[in-house]
C-alpha cells in the first residue's frame, strides 16, 4: 500500500469499511489516552512543579492546549481547499506526538528548578498545541462522517470506556514508576523518573495512536454546489444558525466555569492537603473508574433521550462536585477531608463521563450533513477559547486569593465562657472553586435554549435512572458498593440540582447490586428461601453506613426489590416464589434499620409488582407477583412488629400503586387476585 492510497478518500464505503474504520477509531483512541495518562492524572503538573513552575505558570500549561485552538481557522481552510482531512491530520499529529521527546529532556538540558526549565516545556507544550489544533479540525470533520448518526453515543461511549480503562492502566504505571524512582535516587536525580515516563510514553504510545489513524478510511467529503465560500463565509455559517449560536455560547462558558476550577484539584491535593503523588494518582484513577463504568450508561441514554438532557444533568452533578471542594477544608484537613475527597471524585467521575461524550456528540448532531468541518470548528474554538482562558485566569484567582481569606463565625456568649466555631472558612483555592460553581450554575441556564431533534426532558433520564430497567442493569452489574447518599430526607434533595444526579446514581446502584445477588442463586432448588437470604444480605450491606434513612427508606426498599425482579430470566424459580423470597429478604434486612417497616412493607411490595412489568412478565405472572408480595409481608411483618393484618394492608397499597402505574387492565386483575387472597 502506497502513500497515495493511504491518503485517498472513498467514494463510497461499504458495511465492512465502517466497521474496519470504526475498530480502527477506537484502538487510536486507546492509544491516545494511554499517552494522555502519564502527561495528565497529577503527573505533568508534578513535573512543572518539581521544575519551579508557580500557580500562574501551572495555570498556563492547562491553558496551552485550548489556546491554540484558534489554529483550527486556518486548518479549516486546509481542509476546505484541498478536501484531504486524513491527510492534514497524520501529517500534523506525528509531530504533534513527538514533541513530547524535548518536554522529556528538559532536566537533562537544563538545572532544574529553574525558571528557563518551566519555560522550555510551556514552549514545547505550545508546538505541540499547534499541531494537534491542526489534527483536531481534519479528524472531527472526518469522524463526523465517518460515523453513523444512529450508533453516536453509543459508539462513542464505547471508545471512551475502552480508552479509560487503557489510560487507567498506563497512568497507575506511569505514577509507581515515578514514586519507586524518587524513592531509590538521590535529590537531585529524582525529576528524571519524570523524563523516562514521558519518554517511554512518547515511543510506545505516542506514535501508536497515528499508525491506528493511518488504517482509518477516509469518506470522500460531501461536493459544495457552486463556488466554495471563502474561510470568512464558512465560520458565519454556524453563528447565522440560531440553535447552534446558543451550543456555542454554552461550550464558550461552560469551558470557562469548569477549568477555572478542575485544572488546581490535583494542585490543591498536592499543596493544600498535603496528600503525596501517589495518593493523587489513586483519586484521579478512581474518577477515571467510575468514569468508565458510568460511560457506557451515558452513551445509550444520549441515543435514547438526547445528547441536551444528559449534558445538562452531568453539568449539574459536576457543579456540585465543583462546590464540594469548598468544604474539604475548615479551613485546614479535618477528620471528613478525605472521605468527601473521594465522594467527589467517585461523582466526578459521573459526571465528566456524561460531559465529555455529549459535549462532543450534541454539536455533530446539530452540524447539517456536508458543513461539519466549519460548524464543529467553531464548537471546538469556543469550547477551547472558554477551557484556554479558565485556567489562565484561574491562575492569576490562585496567586491573588492566597494571601486573602473571608471567615463567618458563630459565637455563643455566656456570663462564664464562650463558644466559637467557624461556619464558612474561605482561604486561597476555596474562592476559585465557589466563583467557578457561581459562573457555571449561571451558564447551566443556557442548555435550555439549544433544541435537539428528539429530546425529552430532564424527568425522563432522572426517573430512567431511579428506575433502571434490566438492560441497563445488566450494564452496571459489576459496579461495587458506594455508600448510600440517604443522611437527608430524600424528597427535599431531589429538587436540588446535581445532588438529584448524585442519588439517582445511587438508586441505580443499589438495583443493580441486589440484581448480581439474587442472579447468583443460578438455576438452584432453594427457591424463595434462598432468594429472601441474597436480599437480605445484601440489603444489609448497602444499608450498614447510613445509620438514618428517613424517608428514603420506602425508595429503598421499592428499588431492592425491582433489582431482585429483575432477575427473572437468571433464576429458575417462578415468578410467585422470586417475589416472596424478594420481599421477606428486604423487610428481614431492613427491619435492622430505623425506618418505618411500613414503608418498607409498601415499597418493597411496589417494587415486586413494578420489577416483574418491567422485566417483561405477562399480566398473569404480575399478579402472581402482587399476590405472593402481600403473602409475603404478612408472614414476615412480625419481624417489623406488626400485625399480619396491618402487614398485609401496607403490601396491597404498595401493590395496588404498581398495579395503577402499570395500566387499567392490570389494575384490575391484580386487586380482583388480592380481594379473592386468604
Amino acid at each position: 500500500m502506497n502513500l497515495k492510497t493511504i491518503f485517498r478518500p472513498l467514494p463510497t464505503l461499504s458495511d465492512q469499511d465502517v466497521a474496519y474504520g470504526l475498530k480502527m477509531m477506537t484502538w487510536e483512541g486507546a492509544a491516545s489516552a494511554a499517552m494522555f495518562s502519564v502527561t495528565s492524572s497529577g503527573i505533568l503538573a508534578a513535573f512543572a512543579l518539581v521544575l519551579g513552575a508557580n500557580n500562574f505558570q501551572i495555570g498556563i500549561l492547562a491553558a496551552i492546549p485550548f489556546i491554540t485552538q484558534p489554529l483550527q481557522i486556518p486548518a479549516i481552510f486546509l481542509v476546505e481547499k484541498y478536501r484531504r482531512r486524513k491527510a492534514i491530520a497524520l501529517l500534523s499529529w506525528v509531530p504533534a506526538q513527538l514533541m513530547w521527546i524535548p518536554m522529556a529532556l528538559v532536566p537533562f538540558l537544563v538545572d532544574t528548578p529553574n525558571q528557563l526549565a518551566v519555560e522550555l516545556l510551556l514552549l514545547f507544550l505550545a508546538v505541540r498545541g499547534v499541531m494537534a489544533a491542526i489534527t483536531g479540525t481534519a479528524w472531527n470533520s472526518w469522524a463526523r462522517d465517518l460515523v453513523p448518526q444512529n450508533i453516536l453515543g453509543s459508539y462513542f461511549s464505547r471508545r471512551l470506556a475502552l480508552a479509560t480503562i487503557v489510560s487507567i492502566i498506563f497512568g497507575l504505571a506511569g505514577a509507581f514508576f515515578v514514586d519507586f524512582w524518587q524513592g531509590q535516587a538521590s535529590p537531585e536525580s529524582q525529576v528524571f523518573g519524570y523524563s523516562f515516563v514521558l519518554l517511554a510514553g512518547a515511543i510506545f504510545l505516542g506514535l501508536a495512536s497515528p499508525l491506528f489513524m493511518s488504517l482509518q478510511p477516509e469518506p470522500l467529503m460531501t461536493p459544495i454546489a457552486g463556488p466554495q465560500p471563502s474561510l470568512a463565509q464558512s465560520l458565519a455559517i454556524p453563528f447565522r444558525d440560531r440553535n447552534f449560536r446558543q451550543l456555542v455560547n454554552f461550550l464558550l462558558f461552560w469551558g470557562f466555569a469548569a477549568n477555572l476550577a478542575i485544572p488546581f484539584f490535583t494542585i490543591y491535593m498536592l499543596q493544600v492537603l498535603g496528600f503525596p503523588l501517589s495518593g493523587v494518582i489513586a483519586l484521579n484513577i478512581l474518577a477515571q473508574i467510575t468514569n468508565v463504568l458510568f460511560v457506557r450508561v451515558w452513551g445509550p441514554f444520549a441515543d435514547r433521550f438526547g445528547s441536551k438532557v444528559v449534558l445538562s444533568t452531568s453539568v449539574s452533578l459536576y457543579l456540585l462536585v465543583i462546590l464540594g471542594w469548598v468544604f474539604t477544608t475548615q479551613p485546614d484537613r479535618y477528620f471528613l477531608t478525605v472521605p468527601l475527597v473521594i465522594v467527589l471524585q467517585i461523582f466526578a467521575g459521573v459526571a465528566a463521563a456524561g460531559a465529555n461524550l455529549t459535549i462532543g456528540t450534541i454539536g455533530l448532531k446539530l452540524a447539517p450533513q456536508g458543513q461539519a468541518t466549519s460548524y464543529m470548528a467553531v464548537a471546538s474554538l469556543a469550547t477551547n477559547l472558554g477551557a484556554g482562558l479558565g485556567p489562565l485566569v484561574g491562575g492569576l484567582f490562585a496567586d491573588f486569593f492566597s494571601t486573602r481569606s473571608f471567615r463567618v463565625n458563630f459565637q455563643w456568649i455566656a456570663p462564664d465562657r464562650m463558644i466559637e466555631f467557624p461556619a464558612l472558612d474561605l482561604t486561597g483555592f476555596d474562592f476559585l472553586f465557589g466563583i467557578a460553581f457561581v459562573i457555571g450554575l449561571i451558564t447551566l441556564n443556557t442548555l435550555t435554549t439549544i433544541r435537539e431533534e428528539g429530546e425529552v426532558g430532564r424527568e425522563v433520564v432522572m426517573d430512567e435512572l431511579l428506575a433502571p430497567s434490566r438492560g441497563m442493569t445488566r450494564a452496571l452489574g459489576s459496579i461495587p458498593g458506594m455508600g448510600l447518599l440517604v443522611d437527608y430526607p430524600y424528597a427535599y434533595l431531589r429538587r436540588v440540582p446535581g445532588l438529584d444526579v448524585a442519588l439517582g446514581v445511587t438508586a441505580y446502584q443499589v438495583a443493580s447490586t441486589i440484581r448480581t445477588a439474587v442472579a447468583a442463586v443460578g438455576r438452584g432448588r432453594d427457591g424463595a428461601e434462598s432468594v429472601a437470604q441474597r436480599v437480605r444480605s445484601a440489603v444489609l450491606g448497602l444499608v450498614s453506613q447510613a445509620d438514618e434513612l428517613g424517608q428514603a427508606g420506602a425508595d429503598l426498599a421499592l428499588y431492592t426489590a425491582k433489582g431482585a425482579m429483575n432477575a427473572i430470566d437468571e433464576v429458575a424459580e417462578n415468578v410467585g416464589e422470586l417475589a416472596k423470597g424478594t420481599v421477606i429478604g428486604v423487610i428481614a434486612g431492613m427491619s435492622m434499620t430505623s425506618v418505618d417497616i411500613r414503608d418498607v412493607i409498601r415499597g418493597a411490595a411496589h417494587g415486586a409488582v413494578q420489577g416483574a412489568n418491567e422485566s417483561g412478565a405477562d399480566i398473569s405472572d404480575i399478579v402472581e407477583a402482587a399476590t405472593s408480595a402481600v403473602a409475603a409481608a404478612k408472614e414476615a411483618g412480625v419481624l417489623g412488629g406488626i400485625s399480619e393484618q396491618e402487614a398485609g394492608a401496607q403490601a396491597v397499597q404498595g401493590a395496588r400503586e404498581a398495579a395503577n402505574a402499570i395500566g387499567p387492565d392490570a389494575a384490575s386483575r391484580v386487586m380482583a387476585a388480592l380481594a379473592e387472597a386468604p
